[in-house]
């Protein structure tokens, strides 16, 4: 009996997964609540799997890394991203967002239209590569003009979300922002100021849209040289491998 509800389960679990994947390639015809449902559900159903880092690592390899460096260490001279060490839950939310349309970015929407990287056990994969990839090189800092400023925008307006070490959440859906580029950081809080990240809360777009360009490159010059992991908060999910 214990066998067979076992097997129920897991058949249970592959037909969310499946349903959650029909749900995403709608998502071309859904407007965008619908869409953001269908991502929400999208990155449980990856959560609720069972990760292999090992593979996540041939994956990126194959996929990711001539755009984010072979050790997800980003290129700040194009401003992308540094993913070596991001939150797990985080990685796995921004690929359901990119995959689901949510988040703007045409060379992601490409990437992860590829059969291979199309489902959510590749991303759930990739994401705890990342999360326990060592921080490889340095993050690109600005130029070191307004560092009281930024520290003191940070930790007055940003710390209740991101926490006092910007190390992200205890949850881990909010980012990490240590060890992360500088010309990432500031075309990134642009485009919150901006509106373009139209799958974030109304309410952050409109108090990141209060800042002035002075503000943004002080923080993000701030953050950038934010070094190590900070206040890891690691965890042992229930397939037994540790993420933060």
């Amino acid at each position: 009996m214990a066998k067979v509800m076992i097997l129920m389960a897991a058949i249970g679990a592959r037909c969310t997964v499946v349903l959650t994947l029909a749900a995403l390639c709608a998502l071309g015809g859904a407007d965008v609540h619908a869409s953001a449902e269908s991502v929400d559900q999208a990155t449980q159903a990856a959560l609720s799997l069972d990760v292999h880092p090992e593979r996540g690592a041939i994956q990126f390899g194959s996929h990711c890394a001539r755009c984010h460096g072979s050790h997800g260490q980003g290129d700040a001279s194009r401003a992308i991203p540094a993913l070596a060490g991001q939150r797990f839950a985080y990685l796995v939310r921004q690929l359901a967002n990119f995959a689901g349309l949510e988040r703007d970015s045409g060379a992601m929407h490409g990437v992860l239209s590829q059969t291979a990287l199309r489902g959510p056990q590749t991303w759930v994969d990739i994401a705890a590569y990342l999360n326990r990839a060592p921080l490889s090189d340095p993050a690109q800092p600005g130029d070191g003009t307004q560092l009281p400023l930024g520290r003191g925008i940070f930790l007055k307006q940003c710390a209740t979300c991101h926490r006092a070490d910007a190390h992200g959440d205890a949850d881990g859906f909010v980012p990490s922002l240590r060890n992360q580029h500088y010309a990432y950081l500031v075309r990134q809080l642009h485009k919150l100021g901006d509106g373009y990240r139209h799958n974030l809360d109304g309410d952050l777009m409109r108090f990141l849209g209060g800042f002035d360009d002075r503000d943004i490159r002080a923080t993000a010059d701030y953050l950038s040289r934010l070094r190590g992991p900070g206040g890891v908060r690691k965890v042992m999910r229930n397939d037994g491998v540790v993420v933060d």
